[in-house]
């Protein structure tokens, strides 16, 4: 069964930070390119941030550049997302995504339950 569970997220101060984490299951971690895609309350999915199977290739929505990291550790089938400098317009419920590099939402193979991150005073 392919699983995709992430943590980490929660409630911070603007200007706090947050690492979220995504362990992935029942298929080979390390041929897949691993994306995070976010919703906000009332609004769409927006794509956030991709990182390519050998953890080499990184790619960013230009609004969290610089801000935020995404990085995997293949050996022990886990991505991660470092969010750093929150802005309040970064709340939203957080998923982790398998598939191919791309930011077509359409194409990718499995999707996590989501994570809720709130930036708020």
């Amino acid at each position: 069964e392919v699983q995709l569970v992430e943590s980490g997220g929660g409630l911070v101060q603007p200007g706090g930070s947050l690492r979220l984490s995504c362990a992935a299951s029942g298929f080979i971690f390390s041929n897949y390119a691993m994306t995070w895609v976010r919703q906000a309350p009332g609004k769409g999915l927006e794509w956030v941030s991709a990182i390519n199977s050998g953890g080499v290739s990184t790619n960013y929505v230009d609004s969290v550049k610089g801000r935020f990291t995404i990085s995997r550790d293949n050996a022990k089938n886990t991505l991660y997302l470092q969010m750093n400098s929150l802005k309040p317009e970064d709340t939203a419920v957080y998923y982790c995504v398998a598939g191919p590099y791309s930011r077509t939402y359409s194409a990718y193979d499995y999707w996590g339950q989501g994570t809720q991150v709130t930036v708020s005073s």
